[in-house]
């Protein structure tokens, strides 16, 4: 079992963040006997494919160059140009083979942990450059692995080459017996055919390593319990910080409530544990809008606020309540309280007449007739 520094066993899954943190590390499972047997299969394969082009290409190369007239051997220009000439016609035989190395090289290492560049790999750790460190390396669990693969490869390989090589004796032995010509050709196919049978024996060895990689690569980014905690905090925000965020929220979301008070056009109470402080404009809605609410002692504060700043203030538990539990801050009452706070509105448009001199005291019992039935219970 997995421990940590601190002493606690890596029992719990990576988490995504993790994940994403080590692949940026470059911290993915990874296989050279994988990326070993591609190059080598897709080698022998291309080896195979334009073997014969190749080895034809070197004769007609080599028979050029091996009779060369005596006027070019006396003249430095020409010897220039057909070495220029023997240039390129090596590199057109060899290209074909070289860029089928080149894609199974790219091909290999991302087929197991995907494409990536991780320019943080790359950065010289000058832990690595401590003698003791390297020791410790030398004889571990890691270092015994590699070297059991690395005897395993050998066996592997030898094996497969002394079957190979017994089978294809009569072959070999032919070749002092053919033609020049032929003796090429036939030699490349045999090294082509005999390389990739060699090469397959590889795959024994990549289907033990890269189930061996992907475990070790997943204990080593095992986590610990405390660890999960630790990041579910430092992702999702820690606790006694959330709440003092949502504190800082309430408080700025009050201080915006009660400075919106002295524009309201009146304030229902219930009388003392409700009070839902309206404003209607006919300019800017259909409905008048609730600016502020509260219970207890919010309430409290939003009746002083409107003494301070002569905003009439009524009493109707009922309707009071039901604002109160039916409309949230700075949204238009539902259509249901219309009809009961047109009323109110009414009365105090009223007052504010019959305080301008240009009207009579209006009565609460007539001109306020609230429904008994808005009342809603918390």
């Amino acid at each position: 079992m997995a421990e940590s520094e601190s002493g606690q066993d890596k029992t719990e899954e990576p988490t995504d963040k993790k994940l994403r943190d080590a692949r940026e590390k470059g911290e993915v499972a990874r296989s050279k006997e994988l990326n070993t047997l591609a190059v080598m299969v897709g080698g022998c394969g291309a080896l195979l494919a334009y073997g014969g082009h190749l080895a034809q290409t070197l004769m007609d190369l080599m028979r050029m160059n091996f009779s060369l007239s005596r006027e070019v051997l006396t003249d430095e220009r020409q010897m220039g140009l057909f070495l220029l000439a023997s240039g390129k016609l090596a590199i057109a035989a060899v290209q074909p083979i070289l860029l089928v190395l080149l894609v199974v090289a790219i091909i290999g290492p991302i087929s197991l942990g995907g494409w990536l560049f991780a320019p943080g790999s790359m950065a010289p750790k000058f832990s690595r450059m401590n003698p003791l460190s390297g020791i410790k390396r030398m004889f571990s669990m890691h270092a015994l692995s590699e070297l059991l693969k690395a005897l395993g490869k050998f066996f592997v390989v030898l094996l497969v080459a002394l079957f190979v090589l017994y089978k294809d004796r009569d072959d070999l032995l032919s070749i002092a017996h053919e033609p020049l010509e032929k003796a090429i050709t036939h030699c490349v196919q045999l090294v082509g055919w005999n390389a990739l049978w060699m090469s397959m024996g590889l795959l024994i060895i990549a289907a033990v390593d890269v189930p061996i990689q992907l475990y070790q690569t997943r204990q080593k980014l095992l986590m610990t319990k405390q660890e999960v905690r630790d990041e579910h905090k430092d992702s999702e925000g820690r606790p006694e910080v959330k709440q003092r965020i949502r504190q800082m929220q309430r408080e700025m979301s009050q201080r915006r409530m009660m400075s919106a008070i002295p524009t309201a056009d009146v304030i229902i109470t219930n009388p003392t544990h409700y009070a839902v402080a309206l404003k209607y404009d006919p300019e800017k809605g259909s409905a008048p809008v609730l600016l502020a609410k509260g219970a207890d002692f919010i309430a409290l504060k939003i009746r002083e606020i409107a003494n301070e700043h002569n905003i009439q203030i009524l009493e109707s538990p009922a309707l009071a309540r039901s604002i109160y539990y039916s409309t949230e801050l700075e949204q238009q009452i539902p259509a249901g309280l219309y009809l009961a706070v047109a009323q109110v509105l009414a009365y105090v448009y009223q007052i504010r007449q019959y305080r301008a001199g240009r009207g009579k005291r209006p009565n609460p019992l007539k001109d306020l007739p609230i429904p008994p039935d808005l009342r809603r219970d918390s």
